[in-house]
């Protein structure tokens, strides 16, 4: 049986071949009657658009590029995360008749920018999706922009301008965790601070501090520790603050891996966990759960972020319009085997 084409879609829907172009393309205007014609002549003639045809006459490549930190780069590369990002975009790219155009970076390398122009230049995507902690480096905002590609940064830490940007609640739901520890009665919290460059990492610093006056505890920079997010730093953070002159009964890590390193040295030190020292962390990577016990931590809504940008881009590249703003998705905290009591 020969392929079906868009002529045999318009004749048995009806309408003309602009119109069923229209409807393939998701373009507006189209009344909803005529629309779910033209679906279920579609449907019934298995009718797949040539989408180089489809590309040039929209004038759209009808792509959307996810662009990434490459996570081989770190101590423990993160599968669930660039994953759940996948995910998410993915679904909003399914969803609205796209394909997607994932290019994981290393932000160390210095051609980054020419790199990313010419991956640009040859794919023409419709639009960039750029995650944290690449939305918040100049050199990589700069080389897309300099583009005219749609962009939008996921996770910036501050204000992203004219530019539309989708965020999270990290400084409410860190506080929010703070206040949980504090609700366990633990009167020493200490904080692991994550990489400056991160800058959403910041505002857990930030919440920190909120849920210790919210939960009528005072702040000491002695329960203040810097880390850099990878687990070594997590561990040499944990040898300072686990002293007898310090030692905090409950330690909150800007994000899992120092957590982790947290976890190994109390394991060292044979402190018991939660029963002496509770731990918590966030992003809930999948090593969160791998480790023992398992870890209370704050779940990123990665893949809600990303399919909302992704969404977003395609609906712009559709409208001729573009988002403004920051839109924010709240985290959630997942309560493991980690935390406890503070000890009597």
């Amino acid at each position: 049986m020969p392929r079906a084409t868009i002529e045999d879609v318009a004749e048995l829907a009806g309408v003309s071949i602009k119109t069923v172009s229209r409807v393939v393309n998701h373009e507006p205007n189209v009344r909803d009657a005529t629309r779910a014609k033209v679906s279920a002549a579609i449907t019934k003639l298995n009718y797949r658009p040539n989408i180089s045809a489809r590309n040039l006459a929209s004038h759209r490549s009808h792509l959307i590029g996810l662009v990434y930190d490459d996570p081989s780069a770190y101590e423990v590369p993160s599968g669930s995360y660039v994953l759940r990002l996948q995910q998410g975009a993915l679904r909003a790219c399914r969803s609205g008749d796209y394909e997607l155009l994932i290019h994981p970076c290393d932000h160390r390398n210095k051609n980054i920018a020419a790199e990313l122009k010419a991956l640009i230049e040859q794919a023409r995507p419709d639009g960039i999706v750029l995650a944290a902690p690449l939305s918040n480096m100049t050199k990589f905002v700069r080389a897309i922009d300099a583009t005219g590609t749609p962009m939008i940064r996921m996770s910036t830490g501050k204000k992203n301008g004219k530019g539309f940007s989708i965020a999270t609640n990290d400084r409410e739901v860190s506080a929010e965790m703070t206040r949980y520890l504090a609700s366990l009665g633990h009167k020493k919290i200490a904080f692991i601070e994550g990489n400056p460059d991160h800058k959403a990492v910041g505002n857990r610093f930030l919440g920190y501090k909120d849920g210790l006056e919210q939960s009528g505890l005072e702040f000491s920079e002695k329960l203040v520790e810097a880390g850099d997010n990878s687990i070594a730093s997590g561990e040499a953070a944990a040898l300072r603050l686990l002293t007898p002159s310090v030692r905090p009964t409950a330690i909150f890590a800007a994000n899992d891996d120092m957590a982790a390193g947290v976890v190994r040295v109390a394991t060292k030190l044979g402190i018991e966990i939660p029963g002496q020292l509770s731990v918590a962390g966030c992003d809930d990577i999948s090593l969160a759960q791998q480790l023992y016990p398992s870890l209370t931590t704050i779940r990123q809504p990665l893949s809600a972020m990303s399919e909302l940008a992704a969404a977003t881009l395609i609906d712009d590249s559709r409208t001729r319009s573009l988002h403004t703003g920051t839109e924010v998705v709240p985290a959630t905290i997942m309560i493991r085997e980690s935390t406890g009591p503070a000890p009597s």
